[in-house]
Protein backbone atom coordinates (compact mmCIF):
# COMPACT_ATOMS: atom_id res chain seq x y z
CA UNK A 1 0.00 0.00 0.00
CA UNK A 2 1.48 3.19 -0.70
CA UNK A 3 1.74 6.19 1.53
CA UNK A 4 -1.38 8.15 -0.61
CA UNK A 5 -3.26 4.72 -0.21
CA UNK A 6 -2.38 4.51 3.35
CA UNK A 7 -3.12 8.37 3.96
CA UNK A 8 -6.66 7.74 2.70
CA UNK A 9 -7.46 4.66 4.19
CA UNK A 10 -6.36 6.50 7.69
CA UNK A 11 -8.88 9.08 6.86
CA UNK A 12 -12.02 7.15 6.05
CA UNK A 13 -11.20 5.22 9.27
CA UNK A 14 -10.90 8.23 11.53
CA UNK A 15 -13.89 9.86 9.83
CA UNK A 16 -15.98 5.99 9.98
CA UNK A 17 -15.08 6.25 13.94
CA UNK A 18 -16.54 10.07 14.10
CA UNK A 19 -19.44 8.52 12.15
CA UNK A 20 -19.91 5.87 15.59
CA UNK A 21 -19.86 8.62 18.01
CA UNK A 22 -21.14 11.78 16.65
CA UNK A 23 -23.50 13.65 18.18
CA UNK A 24 -22.23 12.66 21.81
CA UNK A 25 -18.59 13.60 21.60
CA UNK A 26 -17.65 17.29 20.19
CA UNK A 27 -15.28 17.50 17.35
CA UNK A 28 -12.29 18.89 19.01
CA UNK A 29 -12.57 16.64 22.38
CA UNK A 30 -12.54 13.48 19.64
CA UNK A 31 -9.20 13.69 18.78
CA UNK A 32 -7.87 12.83 22.03
CA UNK A 33 -9.62 9.84 21.71
CA UNK A 34 -8.44 8.77 18.83
CA UNK A 35 -5.00 10.15 19.49
CA UNK A 36 -4.76 8.52 22.70
CA UNK A 37 -5.97 4.87 21.78
CA UNK A 38 -3.44 5.16 18.66
CA UNK A 39 -0.50 6.13 20.59
CA UNK A 40 -2.16 3.22 23.52
CA UNK A 41 -2.19 0.64 20.36
CA UNK A 42 1.72 1.98 19.47
CA UNK A 43 3.08 1.09 22.94
CA UNK A 44 1.64 -2.11 23.30
CA UNK A 45 3.09 -3.32 19.93
CA UNK A 46 6.08 -1.42 20.60
CA UNK A 47 6.20 -3.29 24.10
CA UNK A 48 5.18 -6.52 22.87
CA UNK A 49 8.17 -6.80 20.15
CA UNK A 50 10.90 -5.32 22.62
CA UNK A 51 9.61 -8.67 25.11
CA UNK A 52 9.28 -10.97 21.93
CA UNK A 53 13.16 -9.94 21.32
CA UNK A 54 13.04 -11.24 17.59
CA UNK A 55 11.86 -15.18 18.89
CA UNK A 56 8.93 -15.70 16.89
CA UNK A 57 8.21 -18.08 19.00
CA UNK A 58 7.20 -15.76 22.27
CA UNK A 59 3.67 -14.11 21.72
CA UNK A 60 3.34 -11.57 24.49
CA UNK A 61 -0.06 -10.91 24.30
CA UNK A 62 -0.90 -14.91 25.24
CA UNK A 63 0.97 -15.24 28.06
CA UNK A 64 -0.77 -15.02 31.84
CA UNK A 65 0.21 -12.15 33.97
CA UNK A 66 1.91 -14.68 36.37
CA UNK A 67 4.79 -15.50 34.75
CA UNK A 68 5.95 -12.15 34.70
CA UNK A 69 8.96 -11.84 37.30
CA UNK A 70 9.77 -8.46 39.21
CA UNK A 71 13.37 -8.91 37.52
CA UNK A 72 11.84 -8.81 33.97
CA UNK A 73 9.80 -5.81 35.01
CA UNK A 74 12.36 -3.84 36.64
CA UNK A 75 14.56 -4.45 33.28
CA UNK A 76 11.83 -3.38 31.22
CA UNK A 77 11.06 -0.23 32.51
CA UNK A 78 14.85 0.71 32.62
CA UNK A 79 15.11 0.25 29.03
CA UNK A 80 11.55 0.93 27.29
CA UNK A 81 10.65 3.85 30.72
CA UNK A 82 7.14 1.64 31.26
CA UNK A 83 5.82 -1.71 31.66
CA UNK A 84 2.60 -3.03 30.37
CA UNK A 85 1.48 -6.56 31.56
CA UNK A 86 -0.24 -8.98 29.27
CA UNK A 87 -3.78 -8.75 29.55
CA UNK A 88 -3.31 -4.98 29.40
CA UNK A 89 -2.13 -4.56 25.91
CA UNK A 90 -4.54 -2.99 23.54
CA UNK A 91 -4.80 -6.05 21.23
CA UNK A 92 -6.47 -7.86 24.37
CA UNK A 93 -8.59 -5.00 25.39
CA UNK A 94 -9.64 -3.95 22.12
CA UNK A 95 -10.65 -7.39 21.05
CA UNK A 96 -13.50 -7.66 24.12
CA UNK A 97 -14.13 -4.19 23.76
CA UNK A 98 -17.82 -4.61 22.59
CA UNK A 99 -19.04 -7.09 25.73
CA UNK A 100 -17.02 -6.05 28.09
CA UNK A 101 -19.82 -4.29 30.51
CA UNK A 102 -16.95 -2.23 32.54
CA UNK A 103 -15.04 -1.40 29.47
CA UNK A 104 -14.50 2.28 30.58
CA UNK A 105 -13.12 1.49 34.17
CA UNK A 106 -10.64 -0.68 32.97
CA UNK A 107 -8.99 1.31 30.71
CA UNK A 108 -8.85 3.90 33.22
CA UNK A 109 -7.26 1.23 35.38
CA UNK A 110 -4.63 0.22 32.75
CA UNK A 111 -4.00 3.66 31.69
CA UNK A 112 -3.13 4.40 35.63
CA UNK A 113 -1.19 1.24 35.68
CA UNK A 114 1.12 1.87 32.78
CA UNK A 115 1.48 5.53 33.97
CA UNK A 116 2.56 4.04 37.65
CA UNK A 117 4.90 1.88 36.50
CA UNK A 118 7.75 4.29 35.71
CA UNK A 119 7.20 5.59 39.61
CA UNK A 120 10.65 5.97 40.94
CA UNK A 121 12.52 5.50 37.53
CA UNK A 122 14.57 7.66 35.63
CA UNK A 123 11.21 7.89 33.29
CA UNK A 124 8.73 9.20 35.61
CA UNK A 125 8.49 12.55 34.22
CA UNK A 126 8.65 11.67 30.84
CA UNK A 127 5.33 8.96 31.30
CA UNK A 128 3.48 11.09 34.07
CA UNK A 129 0.17 11.99 32.94
CA UNK A 130 0.47 10.82 29.39
CA UNK A 131 -2.85 9.78 29.18
CA UNK A 132 -4.58 12.28 31.16
CA UNK A 133 -6.65 13.66 28.25
CA UNK A 134 -8.11 10.44 27.51
CA UNK A 135 -11.32 10.50 30.23
CA UNK A 136 -12.80 7.17 29.97
CA UNK A 137 -14.95 8.29 32.33
CA UNK A 138 -16.26 11.79 30.86
CA UNK A 139 -20.12 12.41 30.20
CA UNK A 140 -18.48 13.89 26.92
CA UNK A 141 -18.95 9.99 26.45
CA UNK A 142 -22.18 9.85 27.20
CA UNK A 143 -23.90 10.20 30.53
CA UNK A 144 -24.81 6.09 31.33
CA UNK A 145 -22.30 3.54 32.05
CA UNK A 146 -23.70 1.45 28.64
CA UNK A 147 -23.20 4.80 26.22
CA UNK A 148 -19.46 5.37 27.43
CA UNK A 149 -18.68 1.84 27.14
CA UNK A 150 -20.28 1.74 23.39
CA UNK A 151 -18.49 4.71 22.45
CA UNK A 152 -14.89 3.79 23.66
CA UNK A 153 -15.40 0.49 21.99
CA UNK A 154 -16.02 2.14 18.58
CA UNK A 155 -12.74 3.88 18.64
CA UNK A 156 -10.53 1.00 19.99
CA UNK A 157 -12.26 -1.27 17.06
CA UNK A 158 -11.53 1.80 14.61
CA UNK A 159 -8.07 1.97 15.62
CA UNK A 160 -7.79 -1.70 15.40
CA UNK A 161 -9.07 -1.49 12.21
CA UNK A 162 -6.02 0.37 10.78
CA UNK A 163 -4.41 -2.56 8.93
CA UNK A 164 -0.73 -1.22 7.89
CA UNK A 165 0.95 -3.65 9.66
CA UNK A 166 2.79 -2.72 12.71
CA UNK A 167 3.84 1.43 12.88
CA UNK A 168 7.35 1.19 12.15
CA UNK A 169 6.46 -0.35 8.58
CA UNK A 170 3.85 2.57 8.09
CA UNK A 171 4.47 3.97 5.15
CA UNK A 172 3.26 7.12 6.66
CA UNK A 173 3.30 9.52 10.27
CA UNK A 174 0.22 7.57 11.49
CA UNK A 175 -0.18 10.10 14.59
CA UNK A 176 0.92 13.27 12.37
CA UNK A 177 -1.48 12.52 9.60
CA UNK A 178 -4.21 11.78 12.14
CA UNK A 179 -3.70 15.05 13.75
CA UNK A 180 -3.35 16.56 10.41
CA UNK A 181 -6.82 15.38 9.35
CA UNK A 182 -8.53 16.17 12.80
CA UNK A 183 -7.57 19.17 12.68
CA UNK A 184 -8.56 20.30 9.28
CA UNK A 185 -11.99 18.97 9.87
CA UNK A 186 -12.35 20.30 13.67
CA UNK A 187 -10.42 23.24 14.65
CA UNK A 188 -12.92 25.96 12.70
CA UNK A 189 -15.50 24.57 14.19
CA UNK A 190 -14.08 24.69 17.35
CA UNK A 191 -13.05 28.06 17.34
CA UNK A 192 -9.54 27.32 18.20
CA UNK A 193 -7.14 28.25 15.71
CA UNK A 194 -5.18 24.85 14.96
CA UNK A 195 -2.31 26.75 13.70
CA UNK A 196 -1.00 26.94 17.77
CA UNK A 197 -1.08 23.59 17.88
CA UNK A 198 0.44 22.13 15.11
CA UNK A 199 2.94 23.25 12.15
CA UNK A 200 1.64 21.44 8.72
CA UNK A 201 4.23 18.64 8.25
CA UNK A 202 5.01 20.10 4.76
CA UNK A 203 6.04 23.40 6.38
CA UNK A 204 8.05 21.77 9.45
CA UNK A 205 10.23 19.61 6.57
CA UNK A 206 11.53 23.36 5.52
CA UNK A 207 12.15 24.76 8.87
CA UNK A 208 13.75 21.53 10.43
CA UNK A 209 15.96 21.60 6.44
CA UNK A 210 17.02 25.55 7.33
CA UNK A 211 18.00 25.07 10.91
CA UNK A 212 19.94 21.64 10.62
CA UNK A 213 21.67 22.83 7.24
CA UNK A 214 24.86 21.67 6.05
CA UNK A 215 25.32 20.60 9.89
CA UNK A 216 26.37 17.10 9.77
CA UNK A 217 25.49 16.49 13.66
CA UNK A 218 24.29 18.51 16.08
CA UNK A 219 24.18 18.30 19.99
CA UNK A 220 20.55 18.36 20.38
CA UNK A 221 17.37 20.17 19.19
CA UNK A 222 15.11 22.60 20.50
CA UNK A 223 11.36 24.03 20.29
CA UNK A 224 10.50 26.82 23.06
CA UNK A 225 6.85 26.45 21.64
CA UNK A 226 7.06 22.70 20.67
CA UNK A 227 3.07 21.92 20.49
CA UNK A 228 2.63 18.24 19.88
CA UNK A 229 6.58 18.07 18.29
CA UNK A 230 6.22 18.33 14.91
CA UNK A 231 8.45 20.52 14.21
CA UNK A 232 10.78 18.68 16.06
CA UNK A 233 10.19 15.26 14.78
CA UNK A 234 10.44 16.69 11.04
CA UNK A 235 14.24 17.11 12.04
CA UNK A 236 14.45 13.25 12.99
CA UNK A 237 12.85 12.36 9.70
CA UNK A 238 14.97 14.68 7.43
CA UNK A 239 18.21 13.25 9.14
CA UNK A 240 19.80 10.57 10.19
CA UNK A 241 18.98 9.84 14.45
CA UNK A 242 22.52 9.71 15.21
CA UNK A 243 23.30 12.98 14.24
CA UNK A 244 21.20 14.16 17.33
CA UNK A 245 23.70 13.28 19.51
CA UNK A 246 21.67 14.46 22.96
CA UNK A 247 18.65 14.33 22.00
CA UNK A 248 15.29 16.82 21.39
CA UNK A 249 14.29 19.07 23.54
CA UNK A 250 10.63 21.53 24.18
CA UNK A 251 8.56 23.38 26.29
CA UNK A 252 4.89 23.65 25.92
CA UNK A 253 2.49 25.91 27.52
CA UNK A 254 -0.74 23.88 26.51
CA UNK A 255 -0.99 20.94 28.90
CA UNK A 256 -3.05 19.12 25.61
CA UNK A 257 -0.35 19.56 23.42
CA UNK A 258 2.72 18.69 25.96
CA UNK A 259 0.75 15.43 26.74
CA UNK A 260 0.86 14.88 22.60
CA UNK A 261 4.12 15.91 22.16
CA UNK A 262 5.64 13.65 24.58
CA UNK A 263 3.08 10.45 23.12
CA UNK A 264 4.58 11.67 20.17
CA UNK A 265 8.03 11.12 21.01
CA UNK A 266 7.07 7.48 21.89
CA UNK A 267 4.98 7.12 18.78
CA UNK A 268 8.79 7.79 16.92
CA UNK A 269 10.74 5.29 18.63
CA UNK A 270 12.75 8.28 20.23
CA UNK A 271 13.04 6.47 23.65
CA UNK A 272 12.93 8.67 26.88
CA UNK A 273 16.06 9.09 27.59
CA UNK A 274 16.20 10.91 24.54
CA UNK A 275 13.56 13.71 24.84
CA UNK A 276 13.05 16.13 27.42
CA UNK A 277 9.74 17.78 26.95
CA UNK A 278 8.64 20.17 29.55
CA UNK A 279 5.08 22.09 30.69
CA UNK A 280 4.95 25.33 31.38
CA UNK A 281 5.18 29.34 30.34
CA UNK A 282 8.54 29.48 27.89
CA UNK A 283 9.14 33.32 28.32
CA UNK A 284 8.56 33.65 32.33
CA UNK A 285 9.44 30.32 33.40
CA UNK A 286 12.02 29.16 31.06
CA UNK A 287 13.39 25.17 31.16
CA UNK A 288 16.63 24.06 29.63
CA UNK A 289 18.48 27.77 30.45
CA UNK A 290 21.50 26.37 32.76
CA UNK A 291 22.15 23.09 29.44
CA UNK A 292 24.74 24.01 27.12
CA UNK A 293 22.95 25.76 23.80
CA UNK A 294 21.81 24.35 21.44
CA UNK A 295 22.95 23.46 18.08
CA UNK A 296 19.64 23.75 16.14
CA UNK A 297 16.27 25.68 16.97
CA UNK A 298 13.17 25.50 15.20
CA UNK A 299 9.87 27.51 16.22
CA UNK A 300 6.34 28.09 15.33
CA UNK A 301 5.40 30.62 17.79
CA UNK A 302 1.87 31.66 18.69
CA UNK A 303 1.36 34.73 16.60
CA UNK A 304 1.35 37.85 18.34
CA UNK A 305 -0.05 36.67 22.17
CA UNK A 306 -0.27 39.06 25.08
CA UNK A 307 2.45 38.41 28.29
CA UNK A 308 3.60 40.31 30.82
CA UNK A 309 6.24 42.43 29.47
CA UNK A 310 7.47 45.54 30.88
CA UNK A 311 4.92 44.66 33.89
CA UNK A 312 7.38 42.81 35.34
CA UNK A 313 10.50 44.85 35.78
CA UNK A 314 12.94 42.00 36.33
CA UNK A 315 12.56 40.89 32.80
CA UNK A 316 14.44 43.40 31.40
CA UNK A 317 17.45 42.48 33.23
CA UNK A 318 16.77 39.02 31.96
CA UNK A 319 19.90 37.76 29.68
CA UNK A 320 17.68 36.84 26.86
CA UNK A 321 16.06 40.47 26.59
CA UNK A 322 18.63 42.70 28.37
CA UNK A 323 21.05 42.58 25.53
CA UNK A 324 18.59 44.48 23.05
CA UNK A 325 18.08 47.12 25.86
CA UNK A 326 13.79 46.74 25.08
CA UNK A 327 11.29 44.44 25.95
CA UNK A 328 8.98 43.16 23.16
CA UNK A 329 5.37 45.00 23.09
CA UNK A 330 2.82 43.45 26.06
CA UNK A 331 0.62 42.81 23.37
CA UNK A 332 3.05 41.10 20.87
CA UNK A 333 5.15 39.08 22.36
CA UNK A 334 6.91 37.53 19.05
CA UNK A 335 9.83 39.31 19.27
CA UNK A 336 10.19 37.96 23.25
CA UNK A 337 10.13 34.21 21.27
CA UNK A 338 12.89 35.23 18.95
CA UNK A 339 15.08 37.05 21.59
CA UNK A 340 14.24 33.23 23.57
CA UNK A 341 15.25 31.62 21.00
CA UNK A 342 18.51 33.77 20.35
CA UNK A 343 19.90 33.42 23.42
CA UNK A 344 19.83 29.40 23.54
CA UNK A 345 21.35 28.92 20.39
CA UNK A 346 24.67 28.03 20.18
CA UNK A 347 27.87 29.85 18.41
CA UNK A 348 27.69 26.94 15.37
CA UNK A 349 24.13 26.46 15.31
CA UNK A 350 20.85 28.12 13.51
CA UNK A 351 17.45 28.74 14.51
CA UNK A 352 14.70 29.27 11.65
CA UNK A 353 11.05 30.64 13.69
CA UNK A 354 7.96 31.06 11.91
CA UNK A 355 7.00 34.81 12.49
CA UNK A 356 3.98 37.11 11.87
CA UNK A 357 5.24 39.76 8.99
CA UNK A 358 4.09 42.72 10.99
CA UNK A 359 7.46 42.52 13.41
CA UNK A 360 9.48 43.44 10.41
CA UNK A 361 8.18 46.45 9.69
CA UNK A 362 6.42 48.20 12.79
CA UNK A 363 8.34 50.94 14.96
CA UNK A 364 8.59 51.67 18.21
CA UNK A 365 9.96 48.46 20.90
CA UNK A 366 10.48 46.03 17.94
CA UNK A 367 12.35 48.34 15.63
CA UNK A 368 14.94 48.46 18.35
CA UNK A 369 15.06 44.50 18.40
CA UNK A 370 15.47 44.29 14.90
CA UNK A 371 18.41 46.78 15.06
CA UNK A 372 19.94 44.89 17.54
CA UNK A 373 19.64 41.70 15.38
CA UNK A 374 20.75 43.73 12.31
CA UNK A 375 23.38 45.49 14.18
CA UNK A 376 24.98 42.42 15.66
CA UNK A 377 24.51 40.05 12.21
CA UNK A 378 22.41 37.39 14.23
CA UNK A 379 19.72 37.59 11.29
CA UNK A 380 20.94 35.23 7.85
CA UNK A 381 17.82 35.16 5.81
CA UNK A 382 13.94 36.04 6.01
CA UNK A 383 11.67 34.38 4.21
CA UNK A 384 8.51 35.10 3.00
CA UNK A 385 6.07 32.08 2.66
CA UNK A 386 2.61 31.84 0.53
CA UNK A 387 -0.28 32.39 1.96
CA UNK A 388 -2.77 30.01 3.57
CA UNK A 389 -0.25 27.63 4.61
CA UNK A 390 -1.17 27.00 8.10
CA UNK A 391 -4.70 25.62 9.57
CA UNK A 392 -6.58 28.41 11.30
CA UNK A 393 -5.28 31.34 9.67
CA UNK A 394 -4.92 32.61 5.92
CA UNK A 395 -2.02 34.79 6.83
CA UNK A 396 1.20 34.78 4.82
CA UNK A 397 3.72 34.21 7.03
CA UNK A 398 7.48 34.67 7.52
CA UNK A 399 10.55 32.42 8.46
CA UNK A 400 13.23 34.15 10.41
CA UNK A 401 16.48 32.67 9.92
CA UNK A 402 19.31 33.36 13.02
CA UNK A 403 23.15 32.30 12.89
CA UNK A 404 25.90 33.52 15.34
CA UNK A 405 28.36 32.00 12.43
CA UNK A 406 27.67 34.04 9.61
CA UNK A 407 30.74 35.08 7.66
CA UNK A 408 29.83 38.74 6.13
CA UNK A 409 26.98 41.46 7.29
CA UNK A 410 24.66 40.66 4.19
CA UNK A 411 20.89 39.83 5.07
CA UNK A 412 19.17 37.21 2.85
CA UNK A 413 15.99 37.72 1.45
CA UNK A 414 13.85 35.42 -0.57
CA UNK A 415 9.98 35.70 -1.60
CA UNK A 416 8.67 32.88 -1.99
CA UNK A 417 4.56 34.16 -2.09
CA UNK A 418 4.40 33.75 -5.57
CA UNK A 419 1.75 31.34 -6.90
CA UNK A 420 5.14 29.24 -8.76
CA UNK A 421 6.27 28.39 -4.91
CA UNK A 422 3.21 26.58 -3.62
CA UNK A 423 0.33 24.35 -4.90
CA UNK A 424 -3.05 25.05 -4.09
CA UNK A 425 -5.41 22.77 -1.95
CA UNK A 426 -9.18 22.53 -0.54
CA UNK A 427 -8.37 23.72 2.85
CA UNK A 428 -4.98 25.26 2.75
CA UNK A 429 -1.85 25.53 0.52
CA UNK A 430 1.18 23.05 0.60
CA UNK A 431 4.82 23.40 -0.13
CA UNK A 432 5.91 20.67 -2.41
CA UNK A 433 9.29 18.93 -2.33
CA UNK A 434 10.00 20.70 -5.08
CA UNK A 435 9.04 24.06 -3.93
CA UNK A 436 11.30 23.12 -0.61
CA UNK A 437 13.99 22.33 -2.82
CA UNK A 438 14.00 26.00 -4.46
CA UNK A 439 13.56 27.70 -1.17
CA UNK A 440 17.06 25.74 0.27
CA UNK A 441 19.37 25.91 -3.15
CA UNK A 442 18.59 30.11 -2.76
CA UNK A 443 19.20 29.81 1.06
CA UNK A 444 22.27 27.88 0.37
CA UNK A 445 23.65 29.74 -2.98
CA UNK A 446 22.87 33.17 -1.28
CA UNK A 447 22.81 34.36 -5.04
CA UNK A 448 20.80 37.18 -6.18
CA UNK A 449 17.95 35.90 -8.30
CA UNK A 450 15.32 38.32 -9.73
CA UNK A 451 12.21 38.76 -8.03
CA UNK A 452 13.25 35.94 -5.48
CA UNK A 453 15.97 36.04 -3.59
CA UNK A 454 18.18 38.76 -2.50
CA UNK A 455 21.52 39.61 0.05
CA UNK A 456 21.80 43.23 1.54
CA UNK A 457 24.60 45.12 2.69
CA UNK A 458 23.96 45.62 6.54
CA UNK A 459 24.42 49.70 5.89
CA UNK A 460 21.69 49.81 3.05
CA UNK A 461 19.13 47.63 5.69
CA UNK A 462 19.96 50.47 8.14
CA UNK A 463 19.23 53.47 5.84
CA UNK A 464 15.84 51.59 5.42
CA UNK A 465 15.01 52.00 9.22
CA UNK A 466 15.99 48.55 9.91
CA UNK A 467 12.97 47.10 8.02
CA UNK A 468 13.05 43.31 7.38
CA UNK A 469 9.92 43.06 5.17
CA UNK A 470 11.15 40.94 2.17
CA UNK A 471 9.03 42.86 -0.23
CA UNK A 472 11.39 45.80 0.47
CA UNK A 473 14.06 44.20 -0.79
CA UNK A 474 13.20 41.74 -3.53
CA UNK A 475 11.32 43.55 -6.36
CA UNK A 476 8.18 41.89 -7.28
CA UNK A 477 7.65 40.49 -10.64
CA UNK A 478 5.73 42.58 -12.80
CA UNK A 479 3.09 40.59 -14.00
CA UNK A 480 1.55 43.10 -16.33
CA UNK A 481 1.21 42.05 -20.15
CA UNK A 482 4.01 43.66 -22.04
CA UNK A 483 2.57 45.89 -24.97
CA UNK A 484 4.31 47.22 -28.17
CA UNK A 485 3.57 50.63 -28.47
CA UNK A 486 4.56 50.83 -31.99
CA UNK A 487 2.55 47.64 -32.92
CA UNK A 488 -0.66 49.06 -31.07
CA UNK A 489 -0.01 53.08 -32.33
CA UNK A 490 -0.43 50.71 -35.96
CA UNK A 491 -3.49 48.71 -35.24
CA UNK A 492 -5.20 52.09 -33.67
CA UNK A 493 -4.19 54.06 -37.19
CA UNK A 494 -5.94 50.86 -39.11
CA UNK A 495 -8.76 50.88 -36.61
CA UNK A 496 -8.79 55.12 -36.73
CA UNK A 497 -9.42 54.37 -40.81
CA UNK A 498 -11.86 51.67 -40.74
CA UNK A 499 -13.76 53.87 -38.48
CA UNK A 500 -13.58 57.15 -40.47
CA UNK A 501 -14.45 54.89 -43.68
CA UNK A 502 -17.18 53.34 -41.80
CA UNK A 503 -18.87 57.09 -40.89
CA UNK A 504 -17.99 57.76 -44.58
CA UNK A 505 -20.23 54.60 -45.68
CA UNK A 506 -23.00 55.67 -43.38
CA UNK A 507 -23.18 59.12 -44.12
CA UNK A 508 -24.26 58.23 -47.39
CA UNK A 509 -26.66 55.52 -46.76
CA UNK A 510 -28.33 58.80 -44.60
CA UNK A 511 -28.37 60.74 -47.33
CA UNK A 512 -30.02 58.20 -49.62
CA UNK A 513 -33.01 57.70 -46.77
CA UNK A 514 -33.49 61.51 -46.74
CA UNK A 515 -34.15 62.30 -50.57
CA UNK A 516 -37.53 62.99 -51.33
CA UNK A 517 -39.87 59.92 -52.62
CA UNK A 518 -39.36 60.83 -55.99
CA UNK A 519 -35.92 61.25 -56.51
CA UNK A 520 -34.87 57.86 -54.84
CA UNK A 521 -32.66 55.96 -57.04
CA UNK A 522 -31.98 59.04 -58.90
CA UNK A 523 -29.21 61.41 -59.97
Amino acid sequence: MTSTQQRAALQRQIWQIANDVRGAVDGWDFKQYVLGTLFYRFISENFALYIKGGDDSVNYAALDNAVITPEIKDDAIKTKGYFIYPSQLFVNVSTDANSNESLNTDLASVFAAIEASANGYDSEADIKGLFADFDTTSNRLGNTVVDKNSRLAAVLKGVAGLDFGDFQGSQIDLFGDAYEFLISNYAANAGKSGGEFFTPQHVSKLIAQLAMHKQTSVNKIYDPACGSGSLLLQAKKHFDAHIIEDGFFGQEINHTTYNLARMNMFLHNINYDKFNIQLGNTLINPHFSDDKPFDAIVSNPPYSVKWIGSDDPTLINDERFAPAGVLAPKSKADFAFVLHALSYLSSKGRAAIVCFPGIFYRSGAEKKIRQYLVDNNYVETVISLAPNLFFGTTIAVNILVLSKHKTDTKTQFIDASGEEYFKKATNTNILTDDHIEQIMLAFDSKEQVAHFAESVDHDKIAENDYNLSVSSYVEAKDTREVIDITQLNAELKTTVAKIDQLRVDIDAIVAEIDLPAGRQGRD
